[in-house]
């Protein structure tokens, strides 16, 4: 099986049209003519996560993050990015991003996924795509759940998510009943969500004054970036298992998190 067979499928589920203009999915580094002997799933491609490849014979790595984004002008050692694309190259390895194309669609997508995990009922896109004339296609999601004290869901979300911590403002008072959601960096959505009536917002990358923003009428709940992502792995493990029975399919065993916590 080549390399664009397993593209096509997944742009069956994530359309590249559906990625921000800011973002760079697709085929990064790689020949679409490839042959698949095995793939990879990962959420960031990192110097570990390509020996990891190596070492169990993918020559695919399927990722949530594009390790390019843009601004490559020479591949030197500089830095990890330059080393990495190098590796890539020098071992014959495909890499692959699918990044806010699958942030936003709803049947697959990494909000819906979350929505998922937590339990939420009746989960539409909180800011739907203009133009696109479908609702399924959009920013963020918002949906419901049974009635829970805002410390009860909290607990709740910590334990579902995996998080170590969680950064909140100021508890309300009141019965969460009404969830927004957005995986990674969502503070642009924060205004659709107070609107749209949530309770309380799951994302994460908040800035200190940006916290002030819930102004008291929603609960902000950051979970952190990787923490907000890290089930999309799973998921695209999971459908390409389902599909594919012809090449292994492998998710990381890597902790590709940044962020280290002191206990």
């Amino acid at each position: 099986m080549k390399v664009r067979e397993v593209i096509d499928y997944l742009h069956t589920i994530a359309p590249n049209q559906y990625q921000e203009e800011y973002d760079n999915s697709g085929l990064l580094v790689g020949s679409y003519e490839d042959e698949i002997r095995a793939a990879l799933v990962s959420l960031d491609v990192t110097e570990a996560v390509l020996e990891e490849a190596i070492s169990r014979g993918c020559n695919l790595i399927i990722s949530h993050h594009p390790i390019i984004f843009g601004g490559v002008k020479r591949l030197t050692d500089s830095n990890y990015v330059q080393r990495i694309i190098k590796l890539a190259i020098k071992n014959d390895l495909n890499l692959f991003a699918i990044h806010t194309n699958l942030d936003n669609v709803y049947e697959h997508g990494v909000n819906t996924n979350i929505a998922k995990i937590l339990g939420l009922q009746h989960v539409e896109i909180l800011r739907p795509k203009v133009g696109l004339g479908d609702e399924k296609v959009g920013s963020g999601v918002i949906g419901r759940i049974e009635a829970m004290d805002e410390m009860a869901f909290l607990e709740h979300l910590k334990a579902k998510m995996v998080v170590e911590c969680i950064k909140y403002t100021k508890l309300r008072g009141k019965k969460v009943t009404r969830v927004a959601i957005c995986g990674g960096s969502g503070r642009f959505l924060l205004p659709d969500a107070i609107s749209k009536g949530a309770d309380l917002f799951i994302s994460s990358d908040f800035k200190y004054h940006e916290f002030f923003d819930a102004d008291g009428q929603i609960v902000i709940a950051d979970i952190g970036h990787f923490e907000s992502e890290q089930f999309t792995t799973q998921m695209l493990w999971q459908l390409l298992t389902k599909k594919f029975t012809i090449f292994a399919a492998h998710y990381t065993k890597v902790n590709t998190n940044p962020v280290l916590y002191l206990k």
